[in-house]
């Protein structure tokens, strides 16, 4: 729009404090001696930013209505909350702020008119004293029914209003453009409209005022969330605008009953305080790096160093500092707004974010638990060769032969522990002769397979520590309860812990864990490498006994080709393979593809059941009539012919229930109350030709997935007795 910048371009914003004239609207028409003239009636719209292009997007009805009316009283200065009271808007400044997290302030409108130029995908509103301007003289051509009229602007631009359905906008002629001639895109007029009815149709009525719960959204390695390379805010804000329509969908009976009011979900952004001026380290890392292959090295420092930032002791720090520190502000500042708020909270990690979260509630305290006792003695250890009990290092040289090396070994204060992680050149520079050397060797290698197998199988009797098993607590050199160092559980079983074993070499950092100011409900893990992490880190198993402190439940939510994904019942129940809980299409039932998959299989299966049927008929039938044979050949496909059978009866029935083990009685464990933890999407058709096209994809699809939206709104209402309903559509 040349001939109108800058003074009347969208998108430039007075940040001088203004008075405009008085509303246009009116409760009542205006009837003259001519046609009967009808206020035009105004809405707000903010402007966002969207790939350096201005977009003019308008507030809900319900916050349009809420700042008309603070604009038509006279506290003109006053701030009015908008978009679920995640946004302030001075009304005086005309400028929108968040609320919750860092974002530029965007420009607010009052609108009543709006153009649209050739190229221009959606109209856009124009300033509001150029509205002003255009309404008094549509005003008086309505009244007199003197059409055909100009409005003309100091830039030479001429609005023509033909009638009241045919209005355009003329730009100024004889503006040549850089090679000396008329721009094409100037011969042509703009269309004008009045009103938003027939510029922006049905605008949405705005978010229930009620917040039933909070969700606290944490991302992953690197600055963008999805495929686009949008930020956290942005998918998060998509995430709530779909499960808005989802609660209209599936909870359309308990909205209209106002039995429930929507959930709040809020961003949590580590990535800027680790990668910001705070610690440097982005400006560490690019001295250091290569100039080849800039733009494969510029996408590799900031997104996949984060994995090894977390496996840093002072940026990992910094990572669970941040994370946990965010959160306990945003829900100080959440309950400050919102005084009548008396929902839960609960948590949502993507990727390394859900590793984050999982370490941080591990190492919370729970309501009347106690800080575990530094020094706990160690536990009997059994003899692999003669089966004895021992309870020191003394005991068990005596026991093989070898207590004139105890001397030795005490002189280099060597006990269980540290004499397992000796080696044979170590053991021979103490002038231990290589005979018994080697048998010192070979038993603490037997002492060590001893003592992991008694880490994993201890379900009975006394375990090896139990003051608080569900944190890892390191005390400082002095011995003393001051501040105390926790890091990730890396033992064998969550629930038994040896704080002689830890050591440096094991690869964990070592962090003060912070304390959260809230119980999370619930936990949902979004494509989450937990498994892979904790499997790494040495942890072979958990127990089933084991729950977070202050968490009761946990859900582990994949796409089935996501690269980054790892499954956590196995490492619970791994004596019995179990499929994963297939997630429910938000429309009802299975893909359809899933559905022919299973047909397909069930085919199969009947198939396979009848051939060995018949085949055993017809043997049996042969059998009578001939010499009887030995009866191993029959029983054998009487065998075969029930396996099939077992087979057939043991596939999905496809009508798409979570999958064929939710009817099973399986003991998951505590970690999700019993319930099963493992909830794998269904993959959409097209990616079904080709896993490893869309691996990468599938692992940023969960901010826009209607599943994983539903699933967490269904689990989060359960716990408030709300049950879902059958999909409206």
């Amino acid at each position: 729009m040349k001939g109108l910048q800058p003074e009347y371009a969208p998108g430039t914003m007075d940040q001088g404090e203004r008075q405009p004239d008085r509303p246009l609207s009116a409760s009542h028409g205006e009837v003259t001696k001519g046609c009967p003239y009808e206020p035009v009636q105004p809405h707000w719209f903010y402007c966002r930013m969207e790939d350096s292009k201005a977009i003019w997007t308008p507030f809900s009805k319900l916050d349009s209505l809420k700042l008309e009316e603070q604009f038509c009283s006279a506290l003109h200065s006053e701030v009015v909350a908008t978009d679920g009271g995640r946004f302030d808007v001075f009304l005086a400044k005309r400028s929108r702020h968040a609320v919750y997290w860092q974002e530029t302030p965007s420009e607010v409108r009052r609108c009543t008119w709006f153009y649209k130029g050739e190229k221009d995908s959606r109209f856009n509103p124009y300033t509001e004293e150029f509205s002003e301007q255009i309404e008094k003289s549509f005003k008086e051509a309505v009244i007199t029914n003197d059409w055909n009229r100009k409005v003309e602007f100091p830039t030479g631009d001429i609005i023509i209003l033909h009638n009241p359905k045919l209005m355009m906008h003329f730009q100024l002629t004889g503006s040549l453009d850089e090679w000396g001639s008329a721009s094409a895109e100037q011969s042509k007029p703009w269309v004008v409209k009045r009103g938003t009815e027939q510029t922006y149709g049905d605008i949405c009525a705005g978010e229930p005022v009620k917040v039933d719960h909070l969700v606290f959204m944490v991302h992953g390695i690197g600055p963008a969330c999805d495929i686009r390379f949008r930020s956290i805010i942005q998918c998060v804000n998509d995430f709530r605008s779909t499960s808005l329509n989802l609660l209209q969908t599936h909870f359309k009976k308990a909205q209209d009953e106002e039995k429930v009011g929507r959930v709040e979900f809020l961003p949590v952004n580590w990535y800027c305080t680790l990668h910001g001026d705070a610690t440097g380290v982005d400006e560490d890392i690019q001295r250091i790096t290569l100039p080849s292959i800039s733009r494969l090295r510029h996408f590799t420092n900031e997104t996949l160093l984060d994995l090894f930032f977390y496996n840093s002791p002072t940026y990992c720090q910094t990572i669970v500092d941040t994370v946990a520190n965010e959160m306990n502000h945003l829900l100080t500042t959440f309950q400050q707004r919102n005084p009548d708020f008396s929902g839960g909270v609960s948590v949502t990690g993507h990727s390394l974010g859900s590793l984050i979260l999982f370490d941080i509630l591990t190492n919370q305290i729970g309501v009347g638990s106690k800080e575990p006792t530094p020094r706990q003695p160690l536990p009997r250890r059994s003899c692999h060769s003669c089966g004895k009990s021992v309870t020191n290092l003394e005991e068990y040289l005596k026991l093989h032969g070898l207590s004139e090396f105890q001397s030795i070994l005490e002189k280099e204060k060597l006990d269980f522990d540290s004499l397992v992680m000796c080696s044979d050149a170590e053991l021979k520079d103490l002038g231990i002769p290589l005979g018994p050397r080697k048998k010192i060797l070979s038993l603490a290698k037997k002492l060590s397979h001893n003592q992991q197998e008694h880490q994993e199988g201890e379900e009975i009797g006394e375990p090896l520590v139990r003051a608080n098993p569900e944190k890892v607590i390191l005390l400082s050199d002095e011995g003393d309860t001051g501040e105390q160092l926790q890091r990730p559980l890396s033992t064998s079983s969550l629930t038994s812990v040896n704080y002689e074993q830890f050591d440096v070499g094991i690869g964990q950092v070592l962090v003060k864990y912070p304390r959260l100011s809230f119980e999370p409900e619930v936990f949902f893990a979004l494509g989450s490498p937990i498994g892979m992490f904790l499997t790494v880190r040495g942890l072979k198993r958990i127990d089933p006994n084991y729950k977070f402190p202050t968490c009761r439940r946990f859900f582990n939510i994949y796409h089935p080709f996501d690269p980054v994904a790892y499954r956590i019942e196995p490492m619970i129940v791994s004596e019995v393979e179990l499929e994963p809980m297939l997630i429910p299409h938000h429309k009802g039932r299975k893909r359809m593809h899933l559905e022919l998959k299973d047909s397909l299989t069930r085919m199969g299966s009947d198939l396979k059941n009848g051939l060995f049927c018949s085949l055993r008929n017809a043997w049996q039938s042969f059998a009578r009539i001939q010499t009887p044979v030995p009866q191993m050949l029959p029983n054998t496909t009487t065998m075969a012919c029930e396996l099939a059978v077992r087979e057939s009866e043991a596939v999905p029935d496809g009508d798409g229930s979570c999958c064929a083990q939710e009817g099973k009685d399986v003991a998951i464990g505590m970690l999700n109350g019993g319930r099963r933890i493992d909830y794998v999407l269904q993959e959409k058709p097209i990616e079904s030709f080709n896993e490893y096209l869309f691996a990468l994809q599938s692992h940023l699809c969960y901010w826009e997935s209607e599943d994983t939206a539903l699933l967490i709104l269904k689990e989060i209402y359960q716990t408030l007795g709300v049950r879902l309903e059958q999909a409206q559509h």
